[in-house]
This record gives structure tokens, sequence and C-alpha cells, in this order.
């Protein structure tokens, strides 16, 4: 099941069974593997031919989807790409995710051009705090429109955490919040629904390999 969030309210939870993850990571979505999926009225996620799908079907709603891992220092990356729908929209990576507590690191991008780098507590029900700029910020180095690939990536060194889109920086911060953790994939829609992305190619790779 979907963990879904409309304006400060959990609607959902999501258990998942950790697993410890020191090994590089590549996900390629052929197989459904961990990652929890749903299909109703108000979102679909779902592992299909070769891709996490998302489609985010109400106005105004958030929804993230784990993996059952674990991974503390490393890169992060995947490939993410707008479908259809309205530009005004988010999707992107979580990293770092205490799936009891619901606190994760997530790096968004929209389809318009802006970015968006915080954390979340309590899955936003407590907070959901940038910690690079003061919101959402544009940034040159997104691909905007429906199509269009970007490749998001993190650096991540105990607090360290550089962030890229498309092999270029966009931020870097020095943040200890969160110190190791699940990782994740997010969409949502900042207004109107039928948003629709696709993820492929999440990986993970210890530094220094």
């Amino acid at each position: 099941m979907l963990v879904r969030l409309i304006g400060l309210m959990v609607l959902l939870t999501v258990f998942l069974a950790a697993c410890g993850g020191s090994e590089p990571y590549h996900e390629t979505f052929d197989s459904p593997g961990n990652w929890s999926t749903d299909n109703d009225s108000e979102v679909r996620g779902e592992v299909s031919n070769g891709v996490y799908e998302f489609e985010i079907k109400s106005d105004d709603l958030t929804t993230w989807t784990t993996a059952g891992q674990e991974f503390s220092d490393g890169w992060y990356e995947v490939e993410a790409t707008q479908i259809g729908g309205p530009d005004n929209n988010l999707f992107g990576l979580l990293f770092r995710v205490d799936n009891e507590t619901d606190n994760f690191y997530s790096f968004q991008i929209s389809g318009d051009g802006y970015a968006w780098i915080g954390r979340y507590e309590n899955g936003g029900n407590t907070a959901a705090t940038p910690i690079i700029g003061d919101w959402w910020f544009e940034s040159a180095a997104i691909k905007q429109g429906a199509g269009l690939t970007n490749r998001l990536k993190v650096r991540a060194e105990a607090g360290n955490l550089i962030f890229y889109v498309n092999d270029q920086e966009v931020g870097r911060i020095t943040d200890n919040s969160f110190t190791k953790g699940d990782i994740g994939l997010i969409a949502g829609s900042l207004g109107q629904g039928g948003v629709l992305v696709q993820f492929d190619n999440f990986k993970v790779t210890p530094l220094g390999e």
C-alpha cells in the first residue's frame, strides 16, 4: 500500500520489511520486487513494462513508495520522466527513509523546471522543511515538460549532501538529521490531478566504487 499526503494529513501507512544493503544496488523494475503498489480512485502506482509508474489522479495529492532496503552513505540516483499531465507537479527520489516514523530526505523536481530539496518528518504531517532554498527554486538543469528524462543524483557522505540534476549540481548542504534508511520514489499533483510519471534505473553505489 502506498503512502499518501493531502495537505498535512497522512491518509495511509505502509509496512515493509527492511533489509540491509551495503552492496551496490540497481533496480531496473523488470519485476515488482518489494516496491509497494496500489490502484484506486486517487492514485495508481505499479511496476509495469520495466518502469515504476505513478498516476496521480486526485488534485493536491502527494504519494510515495519505498523499496524495503537500507543504505547510509553513497551515490543515489534515478531516471525520472514525466509522461503526461500538468507540468505543475512533483516527482523525485527519497533516501534515508525511516518507515516507522516516515522521516526522510526528499529530492523533487517539477515539470515546469523547479526543484525542492528537504526533510519530511512524520511523512510531512509534522513538517516538510526545505534544506536548500526557501521552498521551490528554479533550475536550468531540469528538462521541462512531458517526454523528457531527468536524472536525479545525490552524493551522501555522513551529513554532507550534494544534489545533481542531469550531472549539474543544484545544491549542497550539511545536515545530520537522518543517517540511514530506505530508498523511495515520490510523485504528486500541486493542483490539478492527472500527473503521470515513470521511474527507471534506481541505483545506490557505495562511495569509493
